[in-house]
């Protein structure tokens, strides 16, 4: 039998906000265990939780740019659990009342677009932390995460593939980021996904029994978890087994999943609306004005440098995928306006020593202004593409600019007719059998003597000129 996938994925985002979303505590990631912390955001008898406006805010903003409703009236709900790293017994969410709801966004996978539902945006708190101690049977709780803000980001379950998941995530995250309402950070937690995986036969309208997957801090071991578990839901109905709903975690090391516990119902939490807040009230005039301030987003600033820099869709997806990376491109187009140049180099070159991390622009030691100088140094023939490329590397591990490397490593381009005519002359001399067969029709060979004056000069000739000269004296000693 066929089967298909039916995925839905849970994305939390931490907001940026400076404060935690019900107490005054920071926010900041790094501090020493427990000291963020207060009698509100560690559940003491008899505090009251105040609510944070600037959280309101960033969740319309997300809102809006996923073409979500907003509810004029939320509310607050109780969402009660039993954990160590949750000291109230029980997490700030909403639940039935969520303060958007009925949205989508656009992927794009392998030149395919499709649209993928959002059910709601909603806020909610954080919990704790453990940490389990690798040399003894003990753990640790680090309370400082409690209390942050967050937003849940639940679709629909419209996702097929592993793929179009992954596809997904980035475009989420692309969109917080251009926000400026999360860092998008996976290892620090900032941005977690939990995704729900079941299948059915495929043409079937019926769901199947689903399993939760946690533990999966990139896109790469999203896509690993949801293939694994597919596989393996597909041998146990193969099989004649039945798939049981549950909680599974990944294991990045053996790409593997395995059962956690049995999945919880909606029930099973006791949802009930929190007595200590009020319900929330959007006022409309609130939401056009977030709504007027929305930034350029990554699908609509990819559709401008297509038509505003004449550079291909598949160019202009890459430099958007990450907003610094756009401005990044943007800003070294205005000091060497030629875009697709400058498109090509960030694509592999810069690309390469980000080791295909479009977010690792943040670290980059190069600046738009010094790789600009660098394109304008190539385009003059100071360099060659070839030891431009060296120069780069040079670059990125020093911070230094290029014009300083060339000077100190003497790799300034040979272009001098007179000096290049010499050495062409010495290449042909050293190689008279090769000569008398590109004499004879033997073109191909046009090749080997450019190689052959490219080691002679380390890389350093004009290629173009050396081209040029080339043909010339092999024209001379072909005449009769």
């Amino acid at each position: 039998m066929e089967y298909e996938a039916v995925i839905g994925l849970e994305v939390h985002a931490q907001l940026l906000t400076d404060s935690k979303a019900f107490c005054g505590c920071s926010t900041r990631f790094g501090a020493e265990p427990n000291m963020n912390t207060c009698p509100v955001c560690q559940g003491m008898p008899g505090v009251l939780p105040v609510f944070n406006r600037k959280a309101l805010e960033y969740t319309i903003r997300m809102a809006l740019a996923c073409h979500c409703t907003i509810n004029e009236f939320s509310r607050f709900a109780r969402k009660n659990y039993y954990y160590p790293d949750l000291p109230k017994n029980y997490q700030i969410s909403q639940y039935e009342l969520p303060v958007s709801e009925h949205g989508w966004v656009e992927i794009e996978t392998e030149n395919v677009k499709r649209r993928i539902g959002i059910t709601r945006i909603h806020m909610e708190e954080d919990a704790g932390k453990l940490i389990h101690d690798e040399t003894r049977p003990v753990s640790y709780v680090d309370l400082n995460r409690t209390g942050v803000p967050l937003i849940e980001i639940v679709s629909e379950p419209e996702i097929r593939t592993p793929e179009e998941a992954g596809a997904y995530l980035r475009v989420l995250r692309s969109m917080l980021v251009y926000l400026g309402i999360c860092d998008g950070n996976m290892e620090e937690g900032s941005f977690r996904c939990d995704a729900n995986v079941s299948i059915r036969p495929k043409g079937a309208e019926a769901l199947g029994v689903k399993a939760e997957l946690k533990n999966m801090n990139s896109f790469r071991y999203v896509q690993k978890g949801l293939q694994y578990e597919i596989e393996r839901q597909q041998e146990v109905l193969s099989a004649g087994g039945t798939v049981v709903q549950e909680t599974r975690l990944f294991d990045p090391s053996t790409g593997r999943t395995a059962s956690m516990r049995s999945k919880e119902q909606a029930h099973d939490y006791r949802y009930f609306p929190d007595p200590d807040l009020l319900p929330l009230r959007v006022e409309p005039q609130l939401v056009e004005r977030i709504r007027n301030e929305l930034p350029e987003l990554p699908a609509e600033k990819k559709k401008r440098f297509i038509e505003e820099f004449g550079i291909p869709a598949y160019d202009a997806g890459v430099l958007t995928a990450a907003k610094e990376l756009a401005e990044y491109f943007e800003e070294t187009v205005n000091l060497f306006p030629n875009p697709k140049a400058v498109s090509n180099w960030i694509m592999t070159e810069l690309m390469r020593q980000l080791k295909g991390e479009e977010y690792g622009i943040a670290s980059c030691l190069v600046t738009p202004t010094q790789l600009a100088d660098l394109l304008k140094l190539i385009d003059n023939g100071t360099v060659s593409g070839k030891i431009a490329k060296t120069v780069f590397e040079d670059m990125c591990s020093t911070g230094r600019d290029a014009s300083e490397i060339i000077e100190e490593k003497g790799l300034v381009q040979v272009s001098d007719t007179e000096e290049l005519r010499g050495i062409i002359r010495k290449v042909l001399d050293d190689n008279p059998d090769e000569v008398s067969k590109y004499v004879g029709g033997k073109k191909k060979l046009m090749g080997f003597f450019v190689g052959q004056v490219m080691k002679a000069t380390k890389g350093q000739a004009n290629p173009s000129r050396v081209n040029e000269i080339l043909a010339q004296e092999l024209g001379t000693r072909g005449a009769p």
